[in-house]
């Protein structure tokens, strides 16, 4: 008798589990899509703004990534964390100025977004990674440290910039006060790595602005 009591509370938690998973993929589906009504339709069925998939990112993450700013706004309007982190520790407004996605990094930071995380990656080496200016200059215009440093290498935006030969940027950069002559954990220099690069115009201005 106890079996029989137990088998049908089994099976009511296992359809529970299907439907929310079920639900979960319909928003996952939406956050790529920016479909904001689905978004809001599933949050107020009791949805979590905050579950997260395998690598920890949240949808908050997932839509700052796409550039789904309809949504980010929804998500955020519903208390997603704006600081959560995945698993190797990336943030959603990391990841928006990754892909220069301009509008839902100003907005994540008019949410109070961290614009550095001392010790970690930071949204602005994020940001020169893909040499993407108009995101650098505003994350600078909210107190991004210019001099921050990546936790595991100390690379510094400067350096990245100068690595993957953004011209534009380097510019930028240098032109608000970025120390060209830091190094990083293992010895490289801004200038150093402009030169493995073979960027001698990125050289050229960095040795114009004091590079050793």
């Amino acid at each position: 008798m106890s079996y029989l009591r137990i088998i049908p509370g089994l099976i009511l938690a296992l359809f529970c589990q299907m439907a929310v998973a079920g639900a979960y993929e319909d928003m996952l589906e939406a956050v790529n899509k920016d479909d904001v009504a689905v978004v809001t339709q599933l949050l107020k069925k009791g949805l979590d703004a905050n579950p997260t998939d395998r690598e920890g990112n949240s949808l908050l993450i997932l839509a700052a990534k796409e550039g789904s700013l309809k949504t980010v706004k929804t998500l955020l309007a519903a208390r997603a964390q704006v600081d959560a982190h995945n698993a190797i520790g990336e943030t959603a407004l990391m990841l928006a100025a990754l892909q220069g996605h301009l509008e839902v990094v100003r907005y994540l930071l008019v949410r109070e977004a961290q614009v550095n995380l001392p010790g970690e990656w930071t949204p602005l080496i994020y940001a020169a990674v893909k040499g993407n200016v108009n995101v650098s200059r505003l994350l600078l215009a909210y107190g991004a440290d210019i001099n921050g440093t990546a936790g595991n290498n100390g690379l510094t935006a400067l350096m990245m910039a100068a690595r993957e030969g953004h011209l534009d940027l380097v510019s930028l950069l240098l032109a608000s006060g970025a120390d060209p002559n830091l190094k990083s954990y293992a010895g490289l220099t801004a200038l150093a790595a402009a030169r493995a690069a073979n960027r001698n115009d990125i050289a050229e201005l960095l040795a114009k602005a004091g590079a050793q």
